[in-house]
């Protein structure tokens, strides 16, 4: 038996802090949906099991509960299981009585409750979610629910494998010994957003489209093949995702470090659909500062969004840098100050870095404006500056 196993879907994330872009990442989940259901046509497989999350809301619009179900009924040669997770737990009225009222196809089938099913040469044992955490462990009825002989056995849940710290949302315990304690050819599970295999029958599918930093970079799907009751699941990670999601940590002490990151960006391949999170530490003087900062403008632009963790870096002027601010004078002795505040080690951190960003804004408004605005430009930041320091 071959089938798709996903889950993490999370119709109807809110991606507020980014702006006007929010709506791209809210339709390329629906993308992803078109994706899956495209793959398991190319493979020949009949069944997709979606393993909890498919709504990332118990309420959500009436155009976003209807949207995912659109998608699947593009694929009515396949069979969609659907089964609730924590965002979206099967309640009295909740989403999932929404969902049944709309009058679903034959090809959509929606898991509420325990209750095995065959699909053809497995049972398919689901462990809905009936609300947002349970402290037992939902799948241990699959222990005493018996099969045909020479059956393939298919568990299908959403939730924590004990013992393997938090790396999900949901609060439910599953135990890892499930597989063997209920002779589970596979278990496949939602929650973790990263592909993940907990033991030779046990597997996290993942997301099929990421949605935070530092999780997983590429969405994916697995296809899954059960050769034989007993035999080893053969599991292929297959790509959904339109976004990369990606977390960088890099030094930056002179602008050959720039170029060098702006190389391995585009090494990346797409720019335009790369998340990127991007921490830098290292040393630079006001004049590399001012680089960095262009570079990030045009890295910000090259990328669909630029999250730039600047607190690890360090500025420190050079005599060149101060002596560009003013060579001796009122906006020099300004300078002179802050650049010692900066660096005094007797200051409090908060007040060495206020001291540090005074200095970057007041070599910013002097030095880096066009020549013809300098003068004036200096008259107005004078009085600031004495003021900063």
């Amino acid at each position: 038996m071959r089938f798709i196993h996903t889950a993490d879907w999370q119709i109807g994330k809110v991606f507020q802090q980014f702006g006007v872009k929010e709506e791209g990442l809210r339709q390329a989940r629906l993308a992803a949906i078109e994706r899956i259901g495209r793959v398991a046509v190319s493979e020949g497989v009949t069944h997709v099991l979606v393993a909890g999350d498919i709504f990332d809301s118990e309420s959500p619009a009436p155009v976003t509960l209807r949207a995912p179900l659109e998608r699947m009924k593009q694929f009515p040669q396949l069979q969609w299981h659907l089964l609730p997770g924590n965002h979206d737990p099967h309640r009295s009225e909740g989403v999932w009585d929404r969902v049944r009222q709309l009058g679903l196809p034959r090809h959509i089938q929606l898991h509420l409750t325990p209750q095995p099913v065959v699909i053809d040469e497995a049972l398919l044992l689901p462990a809905p979610l009936t609300r947002k955490s349970a402290s037992d462990d939902l799948t241990a009825y699959m222990d005493h629910v018996s099969s045909e002989p020479g059956a393939l056995r298919v568990g299908f849940a959403h939730g924590s494998i004990m013992g393997l710290g938090r790396e999900g949302d949901a609060n439910n315990p599953i135990d890892p010994m499930r597989p063997v304690k209920a002779g589970l050819d596979y278990l496949a599970l939602g929650d973790w957003h990263r592909t993940c295999q907990i033991g030779p029958a046990i597997w996290y599918c993942g997301t099929p489209e990421p949605d935070r930093a530092g999780g997983q970079e590429r969405g994916c799907a697995l296809l899954v093949d059960l050769p034989a009751p007993g035999a080893p699941a053969k599991v292929e990670i297959v790509p959904t995702g339109t976004y990369r999601w990606l977390t960088r940590e890099e030094r930056v002490n002179d602008s050959s470090d720039l170029a060098d990151i702006d190389a391995l960006m585009r090494a990346e391949g797409d720019l335009s659909r790369l998340v990127l999170r991007l921490r830098l530490t290292g040393t630079l003087p006001l004049a590399g500062y001012s680089m960095l900062r262009q570079f990030c403008v045009d890295l910000e632009a090259a990328l669909f969004h630029l999250e730039v963790d600047e607190s690890g870096m360090l500025v420190r002027p050079t005599a060149a840098d101060l002596e560009s601010i003013d060579f001796d004078g009122a906006l020099r002795r300004a300078a002179d100050l802050l650049r010692a505040r900066a660096e005094d080690p007797a200051e409090s951190e908060e007040g060495r870095r206020r001291a540090e960003r005074a200095l970057v804004e007041l070599y910013s408004r002097v030095v880096e404006q066009p020549r013809g605005a300098a003068t004036s430009r200096r008259r107005q930041v004078m009085g600031t500056a004495e003021v900063a320091a």
